[in-house]
């Protein structure tokens, strides 16, 4: 019966340990994943956002999302902290066909931006572009 207990209080141990151990760690930066349409939504009932296309200028010229801001996904790490000074201001990161906008999303979320929304790509987008 002793080495039964024994075993039960190391089990008992060992998991507080490592309950207490993941306490101290903090979240991941993230963000969060929608399609167009709860992006339409978002743009349409939201007050102080911005549309961040992270393709190329090339592609930004041939069409974009109105009033979108472009910062092409090679460029986030460098220009995020200039051009997008508020970090709890919803952003809403789009690109061609959702790959690089999910890796910008990414960053800005490990640079401490809190309000990131990742939704695809233009592609996918059945709404207004502009040139």
């Amino acid at each position: 019966m002793r080495l039964h207990n024994k075993a039960i209080l190391v089990l008992v141990v060992l998991t507080m340990t490592l309950a207490f151990a993941s306490c101290g760690k903090s979240e991941e930066a993230s963000y969060s994943q929608v399609d167009a349409a709860k992006a339409k939504q978002l743009m349409e009932t939201e007050q102080n956002y911005v549309i961040l296309d992270v393709r190329t200028d090339s592609e930004f010229s041939e069409g974009h999302i109105p009033g979108a801001m472009l910062i092409p996904d090679y460029e986030i790490e460098e220009k995020a902290e200039s051009m997008l000074k508020d970090k709890d201001q919803l952003i809403l990161v789009y690109c061609r066909s959702g790959n690089r906008s999910k890796g910008a999303a990414e960053t800005l979320a490990k640079l401490g931006y809190t309000n990131v929304v990742e939704f695809g790509g233009i592609i996918d987008w059945p709404y207004e572009t502009e040139k």
